[in-house]
């Protein structure tokens, strides 16, 4: 990037943060967003509290792009989160913003070796979950000395987890921060002395969040909960959502239910390999799979668009649960479903009566024919962004030589060394066919499907 006087840089990202906003579609930024752009302004540090899905991303991100100095090549603001999938959606979202600067996140489950290759790079934002970002810290040789903006997404899940030794320090290791900002999706967390604090403007919008989620609690006769699951998913009809398990356990035998009776779906749990939970979702978004069946572990950190529904199938423990599942549909004050699966014999939390005292019966709920058979297919494509492929590289190599139509192309995400892209499934082996061991830019590429 080339060097940019001082007295420019301000005019430079005020017309880049007007660019963003065309980018996500956005005219009017929320109040929440608007609240927390002038208090990340004003250099304090800040406590932001708001519910899921109200856009807290874009409400810290944006503001802090003005205050990057694109002259210097070296890592200026570092984000902590409490999960890979948090520390991706993050990612994902600052690189479409197109800002220019770039943007790397480590987090567990992939190899330290990719981490150095990153970390190499200098980025401007570095995103990563605590564990990992104190293990590079230990191991590897980069300068802290630039960094002058903290934030830590969704702290309290951090110390939940229990991430506070790594988080102190890593605090600790940053000589000249200037400004720390915590966010948090709850408001019953109590802030350590180590993280540092000094005199925070708190952002409160937990209580006037005006979420159109609505929640309806669909009793069962049956202890076992399968076949009032299966009525619940006709009714709702093929729409993206998430159907929430306690156990893993669980999770596996629902699975089996739904592949028995044709509900195409993907898992997500703790114990799959990082690589299976990445392409899980992948094809979640790109619309290869409608439906998600997972842990608590997806409750935070996937930012999912258009999702339409969520399902209870085992009552949340706690009200925490409860609320950041809730928080996966209705985002951005977008509609959406919330189903509770409840046995008549169990007796449901008050937190759950508060928000549903009517219960609907699954055996006299309407049961429309739900339309079977996968009508996309996901590719896999051994090249990436370290290969300088783009996803309008891909889309001209489909239609151009793999002699696609636009309408047959889903959606496309490139990867640091692999793509990924949604495709109608009439046309998958033709595609293949054509394009495997082809050349894509100066890369010789296969393409597999998954």
């Amino acid at each position: 990037m080339p060097k940019i006087p001082k007295n420019q840089l301000r005019t430079s990202n005020k017309t880049l943060i007007s660019n963003i906003l065309e980018k996500f579609e956005i005219t009017t930024l929320n109040p929440m967003q608007r609240e927390t752009h002038k208090a990340i302004r004003s250099e304090n540090d800040i406590v932001l509290l708001s519910p899921t899905g109200t856009g807290k991303t874009l409400a810290f991100i944006l503001p802090l792009l003005e205050r990057l100095d694109p002259n210097l090549n070296e890592i200026q603001i570092l984000i902590l989160v409490p999960s890979r999938e948090l520390a991706q959606q993050i990612e994902q979202v600052t690189r479409k913003m197109g800002s220019g600067y770039k943007v790397n996140a480590v987090y567990g489950g992939r190899s330290g070796q990719q981490d150095k290759l990153d970390l190499k790079q200098r980025p401007a934002v570095l995103i990563g979950s605590p564990g990992r970002i104190a293990d590079r810290l230990r191991r590897d040789d980069f300068t802290l000395q630039h960094i002058n903006t903290l934030i830590i997404d969704e702290y309290d899940k951090s110390l939940e987890i229990g991430f506070d030794n790594e988080m102190e320090e890593i605090i600790q290791a940053l000589p000249k921060v200037q400004q720390r900002i915590l966010t948090s999706a709850t408001s019953d967390v109590g802030i350590p002395e180590f993280l540092g604090l000094d005199n925070p403007i708190f952002i409160n919008y937990i209580k006037e969040n005006h979420s159109k989620l609505v929640v309806k609690t669909i009793s069962s006769t049956d202890k076992d909960k399968l076949e009032t699951l299966k009525k619940t998913l006709t009714f709702i009809g093929p729409h993206p959502g998430i159907v929430f398990c306690n156990f893993k356990d669980s999770l596996e035998r629902i699975s089996e239910f739904l592949n028995q009776n044709d509900f195409t779906h993907e898992c997500y749990h703790g114990s799959m390999e990082q690589i299976d939970r990445e392409r899980a979702l992948v094809k979640f978004r790109n619309g290869t799979t409608q439906l998600l069946l997972a842990t608590d572990l997806a409750a935070l950190g996937l930012d999912i668009p258009d999702l339409k529904f969520i399902v209870h199938y085992h009552l949340p423990m706690r009200e925490k649960e409860f609320t950041h599942r809730n928080g996966r549909t209705a985002r951005m004050n977008n509609d959406g479903m919330a189903y509770v699966l409840h046995w008549e014999g169990e007796e449901l939390p008050e937190f759950i009566q508060e928000v549903d005292p009517e219960i609907l019966k699954a055996e006299e709920l309407p049961q429309p024919k739900y339309p079977k058979g996968v009508k996309r297919r996901t590719l896999y494509i051994t090249g990436g962004r370290r290969d300088k492929i783009s996803k309008g590289d891909i889309a001209g190599l489909f239609i151009k030589k793999g002699g696609i139509q636009p309408e047959q192309l889903g959606v496309i995400e490139v990867k640091q060394n692999c793509a990924y892209v949604g495709i109608d499934a009439k046309v998958v082996n033709r595609v293949i066919e054509k394009l495997n061991n082809t050349k894509l830019k100066t890369k010789k590429v296969r393409i597999s499907l998954i």
